[in-house]
């Protein structure tokens, strides 16, 4: 089993789009552009820290940051067979998992932050991280301060946020000490997340979430709310609402996805914060984060490798396969050459085989199967893409990937 992660809010950065800008994923950035009615590539190409900490800004950015490392990694043929997201993240989660589309996860979320960022405006307030605190510390200080401050995320045995009007937050950041909590960290954002402040912002989410098609999920997701995982669209509209004043149970989610014991977990975003997490709470589970083309390497690696990722990946033939197609696609755009010796029609192919180079860059396989035909030649010229060849179905004792996708741009 592969599970991807999504982050949330918090995990923006300026110019967190510039790596990508030459992947054909990118393309997802006119398509959102179009979508919002707004210019998303400014927004993840030239704004500052300032302007990304805005709600508004901050919620569509991370959504369409995550959309894109998706879509770059379907394109490889690779899909999880569990996800979650973080807060914000589980609209991408169910974007991965087909719950909607993503189209409807951009107006959702445009919507989900503009409402947010009324509600604070109405009702200002303030998050932090108390680390190294345990649960019981946090719960603590919460009685200490008041009725004002509230537990928003339980992130992990020692890293759980809390939520409250400005002067709560403020009184809780001096009173930490008090309670054993090592730091405290003020939390870049817009006002009370995962409070009772957000009670209007659920009003009208809900609208935008009634008008909203789902679908009957094809990978569970774990909701934010019970830690549980759900395939049903009928469940997602009051999952989705409830989680504005509900806290992020992410404690339990990592305890969710230990149970499970996959082969790999993927943080799939900016940031790299999910999969902190993740190391530190399942220590024996390989994680690695997607945050940039470069790490698209690394993932196809882990899964062609020696290791427990690779004995897995190779051994779960017909396991939530969502595509006909078998291709290998060219990484990058340049100027293609075989394998020597080149590969011959009927020649099995492994997770993993090179089947050439572009310049000095390998063209593997994601998945196994048996080679029907070379579609690029000796010295074509191809894009970043572009199919290079074409695999037939192996038998269930061979070699496989963990999941084919279907690219978000044909999806639902």
């Amino acid at each position: 089993m592969v599970v991807f992660l999504f982050p949330g809010q918090g995990s923006q950065q300026p110019g967190m789009g510039a790596a990508w800008r030459d992947h054909p994923s990118f393309e997802l950035v006119d398509e959102a552009s179009d979508v919002l009615g707004r210019d998303m590539a400014w927004l993840l190409l030239e704004a500052d820290a300032e302007t990304l900490q805005i709600t508004r800004n901050t919620q569509v950015a991370t959504l369409l940051m995550s959309a894109i490392a998706l879509d770059a990694i379907e394109r490889l043929g690779i899909a999880p067979q569990l996800a979650a997201g973080h807060s914000l993240g589980e609209y991408a989660a169910l974007v991965a998992a087909g719950g909607i589309s993503l189209e409807a996860g951009l107006l959702l979320v445009q919507e989900r932050g503009d409402a947010m960022a009324q509600a604070a405006e109405a009702s200002p307030g303030a998050m932090i991280a108390l680390l190294g605190a345990t649960l019981d510390q946090a719960l603590q200080l919460v009685d200490a301060i008041g009725p004002d401050l509230w537990l928003a995320n339980h992130n992990s045995d020692t890293q759980i946020v809390l939520s409250g009007t400005t002067d709560a937050v403020a009184s809780a950041e001096e009173l930490a000490r008090e309670y054993g909590i090592r730091r405290v960290t003020r939390l870049k954002v817009g006002g009370a997340f995962h409070s009772p402040y957000m009670l209007e912002a659920k009003d009208r989410l809900r609208k935008a979430i009634a008008q909203t098609k789902f679908y009957d999920l094809e990978v569970p997701v774990i909701a934010n709310v019970d830690a549980r995982e759900h395939v049903l669209a009928s469940e997602w509209p009051t999952l989705l609402a409830e989680q504005l004043t509900s806290p992020v149970r992410w404690a339990e989610t990592m305890s969710a996805i230990a149970a499970a014991r996959p082969a790999l977990i993927v943080e799939v975003g900016p940031g790299g914060v999910l999969a902190n997490l993740a190391k530190r709470a399942i220590a024996d589970i390989p994680t690695i984060a997607v945050a940039t083309p470069d790490d698209l390497e690394t993932l196809v690696e882990r899964l062609a490798g020696d290791g427990p990722v690779a004995e897995w990946a190779t051994s779960h033939q017909g396991e939530r396969l969502y595509g006909s197609e078998r291709l290998i696609v060219a990484p990058v755009t340049g100027v293609f050459q075989p394998a020597r010796p080149a590969p011959e029609p009927g020649a099995p192919v492994r997770v993993g085989t090179e089947v050439g180079t572009i310049g000095d860059t390998p063209v593997r396989s994601a998945f196994a199967g048996t080679l029907k035909e070379m579609l690029a030649v000796p010295g074509e010229r191809v894009t970043a893409g572009q199919p290079v060849a074409w695999l037939s179905e192996t038998s269930a004792s061979d070699h496989a990937p963990a999941a084919i996708a279907t690219p978000l741009h044909e999806s639902r």
